[in-house]
């Protein structure tokens, strides 16, 4: 609201000479950077008092990973307040909100909506589950997996149709192959005239397919998210990472020159979401400071649902779904793991009688926990594979 008040009264600043002051303010970039450092502060503020509130309240986590081996090396969990992901949700929309430009952003209101649409689904499952033993005997603990399941795909359809339907032109609706050009080759003393053309070659998405690819990517993440928030540090950490990958694309999406000279998708007004991203990113960056080893409090599913929903959002506004694939590959390989290891159990089970298992515990953070490693050592290496898989995906933008 601080950047729609500034322009509101842009005609008054300027009959007194004040406009100089606030002139930066419409620089995209700045206001990026501002929304990150805002969110760490308040997050770093409000933190220790969310996290006292919460073991007040007794909201704490009482781990069972289906392995007896597993649940004796993680006793140490036991008690931690959880639900933690109040505090990031929180400083992200209130950045947002402050910084963006929430009156006539289509993408930032979208965003709000997603951030807090699941966030308020996460906080209705972390509430179940955590005072189920506060309430009447045989009373559900949590949401069923298909009840959270459908208001996922539900909400991420919704929004994923009002991308569509609000993208301004073809580039918004691409869909953007790996190494394939958007534009023809074009001299970049042209692009400064007029667009380049767009290849022959390129898919335009109509409704339908657009709606589908949003749906999958926004719950598909959201879901990968939830799933790797496992280990102390491991799902806001490698958040971080994929973060900070996704403001370079939706920069890049969102600056016309940088997406004709790359061959990539130019959206007309994603760049606004470098706002809620860089916003995002700095709330996850003090959430660290509590949440790494030993955790003092968990994000629970009210932040890795919606961080997850948020950052598969930003790979659709920039129509960068597949590489979102290899940058939040980290992600996928957790949630790849648990659906492997459940459907070979099954199949074993029909076909020999006994079920097998490929791992020795998904998701596959407590497989190589089991093998060996301590769980620093499963944090720290999982990160370093997503630093260098976010180099791949950055590499490939000029591989075209």
């Amino acid at each position: 609201m601080i950047y729609n008040l500034v322009e509101a009264t842009q005609g008054w600043l300027d009959e007194r000479g004040l406009s100089w002051i606030v002139m930066v303010l419409y620089q995209v970039e700045f206001r990026a950077l501002f929304a990150a450092l805002l969110a760490f502060v308040l997050v770093a503020l409000f933190g220790p008092r969310v996290i006292r509130w919460l073991a007040q309240k007794k909201i704490g986590d009482v781990p069972e990973f289906g392995n007896e081996t597993l649940n004796q090396m993680m006793q140490g969990r036991q008690g931690t307040p959880t639900m933690g992901g109040l505090v990031i949700v929180g400083a992200l929309v209130a950045s947002t909100l402050l910084l963006g430009d929430v009156l006539h952003s289509r993408y930032i209101q979208l965003g709000l909506i997603v951030a807090i649409s699941f966030a308020a689904l996460g906080s209705v499952d972390d509430w179940l589950k955590l005072t189920q033993s506060r309430r009447q005997a045989g009373m559900r603990d949590g949401l069923f997996a298909w009840e959270k399941l459908i208001f996922q795909l539900g909400l991420a359809g919704i929004v994923g149709f009002f991308l569509w339907r609000w993208g301004m032109g073809p580039d918004a609706h691409v869909l953007n192959l790996p190494f394939q050009r958007t534009y023809l080759p074009t001299p970049s003393i042209d692009t400064l005239l007029q667009p380049p053309m767009m290849s022959p070659t390129v898919w335009i998405l109509g409704a339908g397919a657009f709606t589908l690819i949003a749906t999958l990517a926004i719950a598909g993440t959201s879901n990968a998210v939830n799933i790797t928030d496992g280990m102390d540090g491991l799902a806001t950490g490698t958040l971080i990472i994929a973060t900070l990958a996704l403001m370079v694309l939706l920069w890049i999406a969102g600056s016309p020159r940088a997406a004709y000279f790359l061959m990539v998708p130019s959206v007309p007004g994603v760049g606004e979401l470098l706002v809620m991203a860089g916003a995002m990113a700095g709330a996850c960056l003090a959430f660290l400071w509590f949440n790494c080893s030993p955790a003092r409090v968990f994000m629970g599913d009210t932040g890795s649902l919606s961080l997850g929903a948020l950052l598969g959002f930003f790979a659709v506004a920039a129509r960068q779904e597949l590489l979102l694939l290899v940058i939040g590959g980290v992600f996928f390989l957790e949630l790849g793991s648990v659906f492997a290891q459940t459907q070979w159990f099954k199949y074993t089970r029909i076909r020999f009688g006994q079920g097998q298992r490929i791992f020795r515990c998904a998701p596959v953070h407590h497989h190589f926990h089991l093998g060996g490693w301590q769980e620093q050592q499963v944090v720290v290496r999982l990160w370093i594979v997503s630093v260098m898989l976010t180099m791949v995906a950055l590499v490939t933008l000029k591989l075209r």
